[in-house]
This record gives structure tokens, sequence and C-alpha cells, in this order.
């Protein structure tokens, strides 16, 4: 009883707990601002996002998020950035798409194919950045983030030209051949795929707390020179980090591709900002495998409920992307003012003698 009661303490005390206070009190100050009334506005946040009418639409949108939070909290536990997540997402979608319109098997053994095209192609060109900063000393975080705009280019090309559908004015495929998509729940637009991140999650809880690898891992984003002198290899992790994590965010492009609209339409994968928000949700989690699906269903929340919240109260859906920067902002500086707490309350070293005093000529 006693421990159960330090960690709720823990937890309420925690800078995420603080964080996310933090920025629903300055949203509602905002609120208040314009002249609208924050309950009623935070109300319509939650009512339109888990009612009957919108908790599809938060597990679809959460399925995306929660598989790009996933697939950059798996290098950041190591201390490692990957910002070409867009690139991998899209070349996974355009692998699966291919694969789904060209691909002779029956129409079951082309979905399964189509989701390890886009796992292959995701993985292949995140081992890429890797091999640049192991290779070439670029550094990881400049790598990734670079080359996701040829992927991404490269992707349009494909559809506006060699893959794009006849006589549609729209940067898109061909539709998907009959059966060649994922099974969905009900009359909901929620698929297999929510399935497959979660179990994607379920994968990386289980690595990082109960493997050795889950443990080099985290000691290795905790202090990496210590990791080198413990015998962590640090160019094969960065390889093996990198290409895990371009292979969900290949997942997660191929899931979006054989679910409706079941064809690739040119920025649909890349305008909804997945990737950002997935990293926004691994931050906030500092990539822990639990807080990661609580904080990607918490941003999927907002994402949805921020629709109905601008229907119902005029308020601009555009808040709830300032709440996810404020709650960021927060947890930042929540880190950070301990430290220099700490810092300031240290007594000052002496400072070190003067030549003279030591008897040295002046």
């Amino acid at each position: 009883m006693d421990l159960t009661l330090d960690r709720v303490k823990g937890a309420l005390r925690s800078p995420v707990t603080f964080s996310v206070v933090a920025g629903l009190v300055i949203g509602a100050l905002f609120l208040v601002g314009t002249g609208a009334d924050p309950f009623a506005a935070y109300g319509a946040v939650v009512t339109g996002s888990l009612g009957a009418d919108g908790i599809g639409s938060t597990l679809t949108t959460g399925t995306s998020v929660l598989g790009m939070a996933l697939a950059l909290a798996i290098p950041l536990r190591a201390g490692l950035i990957n910002l070409g997540g867009d690139g991998q997402l899209v070349l996974g979608g355009i692998a699966a798409a291919v694969t789904g319109l060209y691909s002779p098997l029956p129409a079951p053994l082309t979905v399964v194919l189509a989701l390890l095209a886009g796992v292959v192609a995701g993985a292949a060109y995140a081992a890429l950045a890797a091999l640049c900063e192991n290779r070439f000393g670029v550094p990881l975080l400049v790598s990734s983030l670079l080359l996701s705009y040829p992927a991404t280019s490269l992707a349009s090309y494909l559809v506006r030209y060699p893959l794009k559908e006849p006589g549609s004015s729209l940067p898109q495929t061909r539709r998907l051949p009959e059966g060649v998509a994922l099974p969905v729940f009900g009359t909901s637009t929620v698929t297999a795929g929510l399935v497959l991140i979660v179990l994607a999650a379920a994968a990386y809880w289980f690595a990082d707390r109960r493997t050795a690898v889950g443990y080099e891992i985290r000691m290795t984003g905790l202090n990496a020179r210590f990791a080198a002198y413990a015998g962590v290899e640090r160019r094969r992790l960065t390889l093996r980090l990198m290409a895990t994590s371009g292979a969900l965010a290949g997942l997660v492009g191929a899931i979006g591709v054989l679910s409706f609209p079941y064809r690739f339409l040119d920025g649909s994968l890349t305008a909804p900002g997945y990737t950002w928000t997935g990293l926004t949700a691994a931050l906030l989690a500092a990539a822990a495998p639990l807080g990661t699906v609580v904080a990607s269903f918490f941003f999927a929340v907002l994402q949805v409920g921020g629709l109905s919240m601008e229907r119902t109260t005029e308020v601009p859906r555009e808040l709830t992307q300032v709440l996810q920067a404020i709650v960021i902002v927060f947890l930042a500086a929540r880190l950070r003012f301990p430290r220099l707490r700490r810092s300031r309350g240290k007594p000052q070293e002496p400072a070190a003698r003067e030549p003279a005093a030591q008897g040295e000529p002046v």
C-alpha cells in the first residue's frame, strides 16, 4: 500500500504531469483571453475524441501517431534522434502501393507482402542515414533529416507520372485491387493496423525491460561513454536502432496505404504531421515504452478533439498544436530548473592561487 502511494506521489510530482497541467492551464488562459469558455472547449475536445462518434477517428489517428512515436522513441532511448520519419514513412507507403498494385499473389498474401515491402523500404532508408554517420561522419540528426527530402520528392514524382491514376486530376495511384486491404473492425475506420502497432509497442516494452539489448540501449542513452567502456559497440547499435526505427515508420506508411482510401495519395501521409506529433510524444515520455503509448493517445485525443472544439466553440483547432508546444517547453524547463538550482546551491570551489602566491616571479 505504501509503495503504491509512493508511486502515485511520484507520478504527480513528475515533470511530465507538471508540463501537461501547465499546458492545460495556459491554454485555458488563452481561451479566456479570446472570450471562450475553457470548460466548454476542453469538454468538446473530450467528447469529440472519446465519444461514440469520435473514438473511431481517435483510434485511427492514434495508430499512425503511436506508430511514429515508437519509431522515433527506439533510437531516442539511446540518445539518437531520427528526424527522417517523413521520408521513411513515405517510402514505406509507396513500396506498399507498388507491391499491392503489381503483385500476382492472392489478396491476403499480397497484403502481407505489401506490409513487408513497407517495412524493408523504411528500414533500408533509415539504415542509410546511420551509414552516413558511421562511415562519413555526417551527424545522424543532419543525415536523417536531409534524406527525407529526396524520399518524399521521389514518391511525389512516382504518383504524378508513372504511377498516376489515368484520368484523375489528383496526384494519386490507382485504387488497390479488391481485397488488398487491412481488415476493418465493424463499420469503423479502425483497421488491423492498430493491432500491429500495439504488438510493436509490446515488443518494444519487452525488449526494453527484459533483454540485454534493451539494457545496452538504456545505458547508452544515459551515458554513451560509460556504455562504450562497458563494451557496447556504438556504430553497430546505431545501425540496428535506425533500421528498426525505419522499419516501424515504413510499417505505418504501409498501413496508411492499405487503409481507406486504399491508394497512395501524395501528401496524405505527411500532411497530418504524424512524424512530428510522434516525436513530441516520444520526447514527453522520455522514450519510455508505456509512457510513449500514453503520450501518443493524449496527442491523438488533442488532434481529433480539436476539430470538434472548432465546430462547437468556434475556437481554432490550432490551439491544440499550441498546447503540444507548451507542454514540451514546460517539460524542458522543468527538467532544466532543478539542475540550475543544484548548481547554484553548491558552494563555490576556492579559486586557483595566482602564480605569485606560489613564489613564482610575476
